[in-house]
């Protein structure tokens, strides 16, 4: 039995590592994404500096959480590899928003998806007031490092209004 909750817990460390690849730091690029703090971040800004005679150039990273939106910083000699969060954006269909704050998501495929709750702050508002509203939208979802969040949402224009048959 106990055997078990190892496994489940080495599972856990192991799939962690791997939603990642290395960079060097001197190759990432403003609006790319870089684990910060272990966290994946967009990069909203970077410089670089050059340390002394013989020191390494420096780079200095600012990027903003993709999921919380908090702001992170870090320095790293450009020569040494940084950790990039394999990113997936893909779009649903908004089919329905639950009672309970989760949202019914429809992917190109035809798969229903129910784990995603509905956004906090404006967009969760403005997701719930033009769904309310009747309007046919699409939702952009962004995935890493094992977590899923609605980043955006846009009027659905690619469906075809003329009642389907």
């Amino acid at each position: 039995m106990a055997d078990d909750d190892d496994d489940v817990q080495f599972d856990t460390v192991d799939s962690g590592a791997s939603k990642t690849f290395p960079m060097q730091c001197s190759a990432l690029r403003k609006n790319g994404f870089v684990m910060l703090k272990g966290r994946p971040c967009k990069i909203v800004d970077m410089s670089t500096s050059k340390t002394g005679k013989h020191g390494h150039a420096k780079v200095h990273l600012v990027g903003v959480d993709i999921f919380t939106q908090k702001k992170y910083e870090d320095i790293c000699p450009s020569t040494h590899n940084m950790d990039v969060p394999h990113v997936k954006r893909e779009d649903y269909q908004l089919t329905d928003i639950s009672d309970d704050g989760f949202v019914t998501l429809m992917g190109d495929n035809g798969e229903i998806r129910e784990d995603l709750k509905v956004p906090d702050g404006e967009l969760g508002g403005a997701l719930r007031s033009e769904f309310d509203d009747g309007k046919d939208l699409l939702c952009t979802v962004l995935a890493a490092c094992g977590e899923e969040c609605v980043i955006a949402m846009k009027n659905n224009s690619g469906l075809d209004k003329g009642g389907g048959g």
